[in-house]
């Protein structure tokens, strides 16, 4: 990786963290908000696919800065592909679904344009941009819907019994098991989709960068 690369990396990983550290204390003191407790309206913000992708790819980022010459396995690669795509999916279902929903001011307009955003943007232009080439394949394809349907699976149980659910997208109460199952086979299907074009160009732009060299 190029030294602007890890410079970039660094960033994103910069990105996501303010992200997170701002969002936390914010949702812990919204009295306003489903839980009645500090506690768990602090844990609660991991529930949300926002939060979860934002840690994906800070996680990852962070891997790549640390160590970029390092040789990676299939763990390693899926979470990096997840990263991205789940980074991806965030700034796409917010800007198309979510944006305006809420009117947001101060720190938390702060927090929530850092993650649903700037981090969208900062991992997909870094991964565009500087790579690293070569860190996914079909068989990484296949494994990368596992996280965001494990993601589906824990929120609709999970719901089933706290009686929350973070997206109203996912809301059993608002719209029934079928549509909301409907929902995230469409959501399903774009992250497969952005899976599979993200292989077919990782793989162009790997030749193109082998040939150059």
């Amino acid at each position: 990786m190029t030294m602007t690369g890890r410079i970039w990396t660094w960033l994103t990983v910069l990105i996501v963290a303010a992200g997170i550290v701002i969002q936390l204390p914010l949702s812990a003191q919204n009295e306003e908000g489903f839980f009645s407790t500090a506690p768990e309206r602090f844990f609660n913000v991991f529930a949300y696919f926002t939060i979860q992708s934002n840690l994906l790819l800070g996680g990852t980022a962070l891997v790549l800065a640390l160590w970029p010459g390092r040789s990676r396995g299939v763990v390693f690669k899926t979470l990096r592909l997840n990263g991205v795509l789940c980074i991806a999916v965030t700034g796409i279902v917010y800007h198309t679904v979510l944006a305006g929903l809420d009117e947001l001011d101060g720190w938390a307009w702060v927090a929530n344009f850092l993650l649903h955003t700037a981090a969208p943007v900062a991992g997909v232009l870094g991964w565009l941009l500087f790579g690293p080439r070569g860190l996914t394949d079909w068989r990484i394809v296949q494994w990368s819907i596992v996280f965001p349907l494990l993601w589906l699976g824990f929120t609709l149980i999970r719901g089933a019994f706290v009686d929350f659910y973070p997206y109203p997208f996912v809301d059993v109460n608002e719209h029934g098991y079928g549509r909301v199952l409907l929902n995230c086979l469409l959501v399903a299907v774009l992250f497969l989709a952005l899976a599979a074009g993200a292989t077919t160009l990782d793989r162009r732009l790997h030749r193109k960068t082998t040939v150059e060299r």
